[in-house]
């Protein structure tokens, strides 16, 4: 099932053809068949060590899988090159390491490295678009700080604009909302949200916050012992199929957005 509108009937920017993914010995989802649309944004959750970020990183081909393949835009990901997928593909890292000084600015740009040819340095129209994903991550003023004097909500906001300023039609995100406070971790998802569907893209998330699925998410994807589970987001986030999942009895409240999860 994909969300109605606009890019409804359009091409898959992502599937998956029996994809067979292990770690470790450890298998984490067998034979799946996975389809993500323009306009769609799904949500990757499970207890930890279920291996959602394994699953994502094998999405975004940056590992091989076991079995099965994977498209992106009908092209087989093993044909593209890595300029190509980095244009269509954007990844956050569940976490962000800096090891030699930079400025905030400087990491922007790194996202605009796949729109540039190998010897090519970064021109106005980049640093502007790199200074507008600063404004977009509430990061606005800080283009010459080092990032390493970076608070993890701060350095956070600043990959999700380096994201932002690639300009990726497929985002893949491990844990965006990590380091966030709450008003960030809104006002950002916000934006995200609200660009992939504005932009014809997509967006698949790793998020641990079950709320924040529901508050985002149309389309998802449980893991749980070696298995997956893909269909619409009402459908499988339910008190009784999560409490299931992470082994916690949860209820269903209403909220004033719809359902809410909270422990009993």
């Amino acid at each position: 099932m994909s969300v109605e509108g606009p890019f409804h009937a359009a091409r898959p920017l992502l599937s998956a053809h029996g994809l067979t993914v292990t770690i470790a010995g450890h298998r984490v989802c067998g034979g799946l068949d996975l389809v993500v649309r323009p306009g769609e944004c799904w949500a990757i959750l499970g207890r930890n060590g279920a291996g959602k970020t394994t699953l994502l990183h094998t999405l975004a081909g940056l590992r091989a899988a076991d079995a099965g393949s994977i498209e992106i835009l009908g092209q087989p990901l093993a044909n593209l090159t890595p300029r190509d997928v980095a244009c269509l593909r954007g990844v956050l890292p569940q976490d962000d390491s800096d090891v030699f000084p930079a400025t905030v600015l400087e990491t922007v740009l790194v996202g605009r490295h796949p729109h540039l040819s190998r010897w090519q340095w970064e021109g106005a129209d980049d640093i502007r678009i790199a200074r507008e994903a600063l404004v977009a991550a509430d990061m606005e003023g800080t283009e010459e700080r080092d990032v390493r004097t970076l608070s993890g909500g701060e350095r956070r906001r600043v990959a999700l604009a380096a994201l932002l300023a690639q300009q990726p039609r497929l985002f893949l995100l491990d844990e965006p909302s990590s380091h966030l406070d709450l008003s960030h971790q809104i006002g950002l998802l916000d934006r995200l949200v609200s660009t992939v569907r504005a932009d014809g893209g997509a967006l698949v998330m790793v998020v641990h916050d079950v709320n924040l699925a529901l508050r985002y998410c149309d389309q998802a994807l449980l893991l749980s012992a070696g298995e997956a589970l893909a269909g619409p987001a009402p459908a499988l986030l339910t008190a009784e199929r999560l409490s299931g999942l992470y082994g916690v009895p949860l209820r269903a409240l209403a909220g004033p957005r719809g359902e809410v999860f909270a422990p009993e």
